[in-house]
């Protein structure tokens, strides 16, 4: 059976989907390490419409019981 070929969503090398391909999607660690890298510094993100204000707690939710 032919392995199933998808690209690398860092540098868009061709990678064999495979088990023996460690790291896919990506094509090597340092791919897996910079795509780590862009979600911890918010460059991916992925919007809400209903997005909270991020001064709003856990604890700041109205209440039933008045």
């Amino acid at each position: 059976m032919k392995a199933h070929i998808v690209k690398c969503p860092q540098c868009k090398a061709e990678v064999a989907w495979t088990p023996e391909s460690k790291w896919r999607p990506f094509c090597s660690q340092r791919c897996k390490m910079i795509d780590l890298g862009a979600w911890a510094s918010e460059r991916y993100r992925i919007e809400t419409p209903d997005a909270p204000d991020a001064m709003d707690g856990p604890n700041d939710a109205p209440r039933g019981d008045s």
